[in-house]
């Protein structure tokens, strides 16, 4: 399963094998976290010839809820290489390993424990990844979808400097509703860029929600660049790879 360049990678193999879907191609392995006491199944997709030049370092992207955005944006940066002349990345899913609670505690993940979920991305799982791929430290992304995208923004506001870029796509109104009040921390770092993408079709209270913390956000001093993108017609999950593009376009430069 493993690709030339990743072979400090300690890996098990999958219940399903990847290897004959190359836009997958990269490493799995299990990690068990002290911080939250559970096990996340961690998936690396690794770039187009990453094996060739030993030397290079890629932008790494951690897709939150990886059991479903891993399979659907890893192949999509793939393309948007292609098509868009995007940098190749690495990108890690963060998966549960199944869609039912209690096996997949998403939204305490992402809500009541969201603090020691962020003390486990900086603490357990970034060095468990970042040890066995050539990631630039500089270049993280961190995407998340619904309550996913909630967490993106607490982690924005609690820890600025952990990632490059934060893409929250189509925040749930039902989370974290003090975002639209709390100032966030001081960041150290100059570069940093803050994405929320919002679908015009989205739910009612969704769309109220992010459209009111666009409103904050253009006008209050933060840590970050920010920059909110609409998708017209676009709905709640549906889009979320059309809300990952248009994120990367913006933030690596190529015209939307």
């Amino acid at each position: 399963m493993l690709l030339g360049g990743c072979a400090t990678v300690t890996s098990h193999r999958a219940a399903e094998p990847l290897d004959y879907l190359p836009s997958l191609a990269g490493a799995y392995f299990p990690l068990r976290s002290e911080v939250m006491a559970s096990t996340y199944h961690v998936y690396i997709r690794v770039p187009e010839g990453y094996e060739k030049d030993q030397a290079q370092r890629y932008p790494i992207v951690y897709l939150l809820d990886g059991d479903s955005t891993f399979p659907m944006l890893a192949p999509e940066h793939l393309f948007l290489k292609y098509d868009d002349h995007m940098p190749d990345a690495i990108i890690v899913g963060i998966a549960y390993g199944s869609f039912a609670p209690p096996v997949n505690h998403r939204e305490i993940d992402f809500g009541v424990r969201a603090a020691e979920f962020e003390s486990f991305l900086s603490s357990e799982l970034i060095p468990a990844v970042e040890s066995r791929v050539r990631a630039d430290p500089s270049k993280r992304i961190l995407v998340g979808q619904s309550f996913g995208a909630n967490f993106v923004l607490f982690s924005a506001y609690e820890q600025p400097d952990l990632f490059w870029a934060r893409i929250a796509s189509n925040p749930s109104a039902r989370m974290r509703p003090e975002l639209l009040t709390e100032p966030a921390k001081a960041g150290v770092r100059s570069d940093l860029h803050l994405f929320l993408v919002s679908g015009t079709a989205n739910n009612a209270d969704g769309r109220k929600f992010a459209l009111s913390l666009a409103d904050r956000w253009q006008r209050a001093r933060a840590p970050w660049a920010f920059e909110e993108i609409d998708i017209q017609g676009g709905t709640h999950a549906a889009d979320l790879p059309n809300a990952y593009r248009l994120a990367l376009r913006s933030l690596f430069g190529t015209p939307r």
